[in-house]
């Protein structure tokens, strides 16, 4: 006989395969099998990138608001953000995203955040007091040059012409006109929902840690760090920032450095579970768990870095709860998030598959995985139970 068990399933979304909802979702699935009895709390939960607008305007009772903005690769798209009690939320994924971007198209050179900063403003037409925009799954590399050019800043070379689109151009960049500037920003509160651990410049700059997967080679991802640290320089000497070290600063680097180009005209870059966990009552929900179950699309060496699993397992860790972690792919330094509180893991795959069958097919190999770790782990704590002599 199953006990009546207690899961939190608090994962977040697989990228490019199921939003944070379906994989919550796909994991109760699994663990009903085992546990049909079993009472389930669903948080499925957002950093800032894909699904942040309207997983915020549906916990907070808002509404999604869509329109049209440039996309990463320049073309318009269909896009959203949300509308809250005073509060607009721009997630930059919405626009901005890798999931945009067309895989033969993948160029981090050339991408960019302009639409960010046209959701921005059309944020700021509704008439808000706060702006908070998401980072997170980003297509991009360009500092947030592009959002700063649609909210009305002129980047010029030593020629004063403007430059193109694109993180590559920065290296021409000879002077920011901030004249043109929207008014609306200085009395408009602006918050940078970001992981702290992302930089822009230095070994550890955005470029050099994800550019790769944004689809940079190594050249490039050299070209675009020195892009980037370029852009660092001219913002600090011409739209000088308050109290922020744009270079290293915490979070500075988020989204391919949109936070430091937000940062440097006037937005606060905060600590993105700071800012959208609070309206969950996280702590108190995996609380009431006998086993809390998380998922991302890759566990590696950033997952404790900032990243969703293991910002659920080091407050369940605090709490004393058991987690479970599922991923896609297993990569290096997977291991390190038992220092934050993970203290199982598990790939979801069954055997090797082509990415297009695995992301297509996430829901179904998400379920089969919780069954199969759920089924491994009532086993082990049968196998726990003192011996008792016969």
């Amino acid at each position: 006989m199953i006990p009546p068990y207690r899961f939190a399933v608090a994962p977040s979304g697989l990228k490019e395969s199921l939003s944070a909802s379906a994989a919550a979702e796909a994991i109760a699935e699994g663990l009903l099998r085992v546990a049909p009895g079993a009472e389930i709390d669903l948080l499925p939960l957002v950093d800032g990138g894909e699904g942040t607008a309207e997983a915020l305007a549906a916990a907070a009772g808002g509404r999604l608001v869509p329109c049209s903005a440039t996309g990463p690769v320049g073309a318009s798209v269909p896009t959203h953000f949300a509308l809250l009690d005073g509060t607009a939320v721009v997630e930059m994924a919405a626009v901005a995203g890798l999931s945009l971007v067309p895989r033969d198209r993948r160029d981090p050179g050339v991408t960019t955040t302009y639409g960010v900063g046209e959701l921005i403003r059309a944020a700021l037409d509704t008439g808000v007091g706060r702006v908070l925009v998401g980072c997170g799954d980003s297509g991009t590399s360009d500092g947030g040059a592009g959002a700063l050019q649609a909210l009305g800043a002129r980047l010029l070379d030593a020629e004063g012409r403007e430059l193109p689109l694109g993180g590559r151009a920065l290296l021409r960049l000879a002077r920011i006109d901030a004249s043109g500037l929207d008014p609306r920003l200085a009395a408009t509160e602006v918050l940078v929902a970001c992981n702290p651990y992302n930089v822009l410049c230095g070994p550890l700059g955005v470029a050099r840690v994800f550019g790769p997967q944004k689809g940079a080679g190594p050249d490039l991802v050299e070209e675009l760090s020195a892009a980037l640290d370029h852009w660092a320089t001219i913002l600090i000497r011409d739209l000088p920032p308050a109290g922020t070290d744009l270079r290293t600063g915490p979070g500075t680097g988020a989204s391919g450095g949109l936070g430091a180009g937000l940062a440097a005209v006037g937005a606060r870059l905060m600590p993105r579970f700071e800012v959208l966990l609070g309206h969950l009552d996280l702590d108190a929900r995996l609380a009431r768990a006998d086993l809390v179950v998380t998922a991302e699309g890759a566990l590696d060496r950033q997952t404790s870095l900032g990243k969703i699993p293991g910002e659920v397992a080091r407050r369940a860790k605090a709490l004393g709860i058991p987690v479970l972690a599922l991923a896609g792919t297993i990569g290096e330094g997977a291991h390190e998030v038992r220092l934050v509180g993970v203290d199982a893991y598990s790939g979801i795959l069954p055997a090797p598959v082509a990415l297009p069958e695995a992301l297509a097919r996430g829901a179904e190999f998400l379920a089969d995985a919780a069954e199969r770790a759920l089924r491994m782990v009532l086993l082990g704590s049968r196998l726990a139970r003192p011996v008792v002599p016969r």
